[in-house]
């Protein structure tokens, strides 16, 4: 296990806990929710401005690095938090998810994945062994095993025979990644939407040993309602007292589901994503500022948010901007979205400290459901 890594719980509210990751680049509260940087930058922010938010933790991507500049050109640089200027705490995932995406241009087998680049077409071959040494090269705090993470719905011998692999594989990512201290290494629970091979897995896991665990192969395509009935009893099957680590969610909404069954971190790209396609997402669910009643709205985006697109702008300014297409349209709603993010996160953590989970989760569902409030 990782020195200079830990996790301690301060607080519990039904399943959900609160806590923080100890890091030698700095502590993480959780529940956490990790920005997106996939390629070392999370899109139309600077580093100093993610931190602005709230953040503690980012991620990057192991797939878009290692073809793009490539590790070894960011490890000769300095390491990933030097060459993006992020000195706090850095999560890569292992590029399995990125490369099952691929479809066609990969061929799986037991060592691991073969695949052409969507950049240029060159080969690659990703394994457990090539995936942890990316992830050194990067510096990463907290390393990914290499997995593989079929799409939902699928059929269950396909998932159980994915999973087993992926179990195969984490072992070998253990033993390649080795004793590294200051660095911490997360397994990842794959088994579908079925409840034995979750168990299957975990059990698997546990004998091998890590720093943290991941409830990977959800948020895929199996729908809201089949990622919580998995979420109800698959934090259960993993160690108390490590970090849950919930992958590629999400909507707010899921964040809530998943932080109220037990889940310690998140990622996704959507509130990034969004705010450079003119969406925002607020207290009272999502907003189109490409939306012609915004055009002549001198509101704010969110009426007592603290972010800079809300202190300094109007709805109609904003709505101007994304419909012109300026670059200062992606900047203001991508920071207002993680800002809103980072509002929530640190909203989760005091009602779980305090005893009060279930009246926030009733509060933040009430408002959602009043909806944006139009012009007069």
């Amino acid at each position: 296990m990782a020195t200079g890594f830990g996790f301690t719980i301060s607080a519990r509210d039904g399943a959900a806990r609160t806590g923080v990751i100890q890091t030698p680049r700095g502590e993480i509260r959780t529940p956490a929710f990790m920005p997106v940087g996939t390629a070392a930058t999370v899109k139309a922010m600077l580093p100093d401005s993610v931190r602005a938010t709230g953040a503690d933790i980012l991620l990057g991507n192991t797939y878009h690095l290692m073809l793009r500049p490539t590790a070894e050109r960011i490890a000769a640089l300095g390491g990933l938090h030097r060459f993006m200027n992020w000195p706090r705490p850095i999560l890569t995932d292992s590029g399995g998810f990125q490369v099952m995406s691929l479809g066609p241009l990969r061929k799986l087998t037991e060592e691991g994945v073969r695949f052409a680049s969507h950049l240029d077409g060159s080969r690659h071959m990703l394994t457990p062994e090539r995936s942890m040494e990316i992830q050194r090269l990067l510096g990463s705090d907290i390393v990914m095993c290499f997995d593989e993470c079929p799409a939902l719905p699928a059929d269950e011998a396909v998932v159980a025979k994915s999973m087993r692999l992926s179990m195969r594989w984490a072992q070998r990512s253990r033993d390649a990644f080795g004793d590294r201290p200051g660095h911490a290494l997360f397994g990842i629970m794959q088994g579908g939407v079925t409840r034995e091979l979750r168990q299957e897995s975990a059990e698997a896991l546990k004998g091998i040993g890590f720093d943290g665990y991941a409830i990977g192969g959800l948020a895929v395509g199996e729908g809201q309602e089949a990622m919580f009935s998995v979420l109800d009893y698959a934090p259960g099957f993993l160690p108390q007292d490590k970090p849950r680590y919930l992958m590629g969610v999400g909507k707010p909404d899921d964040i809530v589901g998943a932080v109220e069954r037990g889940v310690d971190m998140m990622d996704c790209v959507l509130p990034s994503r969004s705010g450079r396609t003119g969406q925002a997402w607020t207290a009272r669910g999502q907003v189109n500022l490409r939306n012609a009643r915004h055009k002549d709205d001198p509101r704010p985006l969110e009426e007592g948010c603290a972010c800079p697109a809300c202190r300094g702008y109007s709805r109609a300014y904003l709505h101007h901007v994304v419909k012109a297409d300026e670059i200062i349209g992606s900047m203001l709603l991508t920071w207002h979205n993680l800002h809103y993010y980072q509002v929530l996160m640190q909203g989760l953590r005091e009602a779980i400290a305090a005893g009060r989970l279930a009246g926030f989760v009733a509060g933040f569902h009430a408002k959602r459901a009043e909806g944006d409030i139009p012009p007069v």
